[in-house]
């Protein structure tokens, strides 16, 4: 049912039920908030987003207040900004004064307001925030004397995450978001996805910085510098550098890599084909032999560490598969450095990712064999980012260059890994091949594509119904996983990507970037794949000769001891 309601004297519709913030947002017509997230639930705390309604003395918070009929608002009354314009200027009161060395410069919400309402001097002084930083987790850095108690974070990670790893502490004017006794994120819960950092308004929470590290590489000429770059980086950058998003830009990071100096340029989406060429033999051992049957996929080490925490009793379900960040370092500093007689303590391996998780991936023990690691940094898309204007590059007007050989072959279906839903589609089309020696008539699976929540569906193959589930974030992954335990509900493999819309949307992905273009990625991710001559990992040329002149075959002992790892039961102190 809709009405008609007044809008700074002028008339809009609303419908009955819905927040004056919905109503106004929906008409085009913006109001400034801190604490309100899309998709849950209001809190109105706080109360940037309040407004005059006539007949009620006090100012309401629009994103909690129902219309019930018709009512009168005033968005920008000189009252109104004046309430908004003191709520800032109380939350700068104890910020700290560091806005030229802060990461968020020029992309904090704090500072946006206090622009918008004309705040240029300090009107309150209050006692300054003073708390230690926490640098204790891999992936993520804290700095409290930043936060402003949006509670933002603490949604994120309970209510969307389903990790609770913080929370607020305390009363009053002591409350802080906080873990559990203040011990440090690597002590948490956490699973280092990052999806905080991309919520958080002001500086309070970062990615672990290897920028440093990077550089010093470069300036090493001991070192052999490598770098490969996530299919979900090549349709996320654009946007940045003001290109249409969604678009490819593979050839434009190359160029970049090239000229900051790195040695060699690889796309991970030629490990992504050796993922799902390993992941494809592991599954039909596992089901000939019914065998920790369903097989999860293991892509996404946020969901991996998720696993280890909360439910160490399906590690053996868990691929044992490298994720392809792992698999492309390692085939660097084997085949790679082999081919070329580079000793391999001599590479240094980076990963140009969308995922702070990564950051935690590359330091696992696991991950490293006689002392030499898979990866040695990860830099997040952000970081890449500030790499590139570090060093000066004019992105608008390099030319495009291919990645060097022989990872620069990848199949499309490599590069679906980024998107949720691509690791079982690519997983599919090589699993039907193996079964029935032919290709798919139609390798879109549509079942995969552009999954909400969850979703559960059934392909036969050679006469053997197969069940895959899709689970698109970790909402409904509690569920699932009751279901399997149950034996309610049976399934052979399942794939699980912990942020909404898979890696291109991940913790590590630009900040402030509308629906829209995320969608606008996947989309790049999906043309990619219609326009490709190679649609399959196994018709990779270059993983066909892989196999042929060095690994043997999928699951040989030598794909064993480099392409695969082991997960244990991590035990959360707090």
């Amino acid at each position: 049912m809709f009405f008609d309601i007044e809008v700074n004297d002028k008339k809009y519709q609303a419908k009955k039920g819905e927040t004056i913030l919905e109503a106004l947002t929906r008409n085009g017509i913006s109001v400034p908030t801190l604490c309100k997230m899309k998709d849950f639930s209001s809190t109105g705390a706080c109360r940037m987003c309040v407004v005059e309604v006539e007949g009620i003395e006090n100012l309401v918070p629009s994103c909690s207040f129902p219309i019930n009929g018709q009512i009168k608002i005033k968005t920008h009354s000189p009252r109104v900004i004046k309430a908004r314009k003191t709520i800032v200027e109380l939350l700068l009161a104890n910020h700290p004064d560091d806005c030229l060395y802060c990461i968020k410069n020029g992309n904090c919400e704090l500072q946006h307001l206090a622009y918008d309402l004309n705040i240029r001097e300090r009107i309150y002084f209050g006692e300054k925030n003073m708390h230690k930083r926490d640098k204790s987790s891999p992936g993520i850095e804290r700095d409290a004397e930043k936060c402003i108690l949006c509670g933002r974070c603490v949604r994120v990670c309970e209510e969307q995450m389903k990790v609770s790893a913080i929370d607020f502490i305390h009363r009053g004017k002591d409350v802080v978001v906080e873990t559990t006794f203040r011990r440090g994120l690597n002590l948490s819960s956490c699973i280092n996805c990052g999806q905080c950092i991309i919520v958080c308004p002001t500086g309070a929470l970062y990615e672990r910085s290897h920028i440093a590290v990077v550089t010093d590489a470069l300036n090493n000429q001991q070192k052999y510098v490598v770098a490969h770059f996530a299919p979900s980086v090549t349709v996320s950058l654009a946007e940045e550098f003001g290109l249409k998003p969604g678009k490819d830009v593979s050839g434009i990071i190359s160029a970049i890599l090239k000229r900051l100096g790195f040695n060699a340029v690889f796309e991970t989406a030629a490990g992504s084909d050796f993922t799902i060429m390993e992941e494809v033999a592991e599954f039909m051992e596992r089901k000939e032999k019914e065998n920790s049957l369903p097989m999860f996929s293991s892509c996404c080490p946020a969901w991996v560490q998720f696993v280890e925490e909360f439910y160490p009793e399906f590690i053996p379900n868990l691929s044992t598969t490298k994720s392809p960040q792992q698999i492309l370092g390692k085939l660097a500093k084997t085949y790679y450095a082999e081919i070329n007689n580079i000793d391999s303590k001599d590479i240094f391996s980076v990963a140009i990712m969308p995922c702070t998780a990564k950051k935690f991936e590359i330091q696992r023990e696991e991950m490293t064999q006689e002392g030499i690691s898979d990866n040695d940094a990860v830099l997040t898309v952000r970081e890449f980012i500030r790499l590139i204007k570090l060093y000066g590059i004019d992105v608008k007007n390099i030319e495009p260059e291919f990645a060097d050989a022989p990872f620069s072959a990848k199949s499309s279906a490599g590069k679906l890994l980024g998107v949720s839903g691509g690791t079982t589609e690519s997983f599919i089309r090589t699993l039907h091949f193996k079964l029935s020696g032919k290709e798919m008539d139609d390798y879109k699976i549509l079942d995969s594509r552009n999954v909400k929540g969850m979703h559960i569906f059934h392909i036969e193959i050679n006469k053997t119904k197969f069940s895959f589930a899709v689970v698109n974030g970790m909402e409904t992954l509690r569920q699932l996983i009751a279901e399997i335990k149950s034996g309610t509900l049976q399934l052979d493999y399942v794939e699980v990507m912990a942020c909404e819309g898979g890696c291109v949307n991940g913790g590590g992905q630009l900040i402030n970037v509308d629906e829209k273009s995320i969608k606008a990625r996947s989309k790049g991710l999906y043309d990619i794949d219609d326009t490709d001559m190679i649609k399959v990992a196994h018709k990779n040329q270059i993983v066909l000769e892989l196999y042929a002149d060095y690994l043997d075959n999928p699951l040989s002992e030598k794909a064993q001891k480099l392409l695969h790892t082991s997960y244990s039961k991590k035990e959360v102190f707090l």
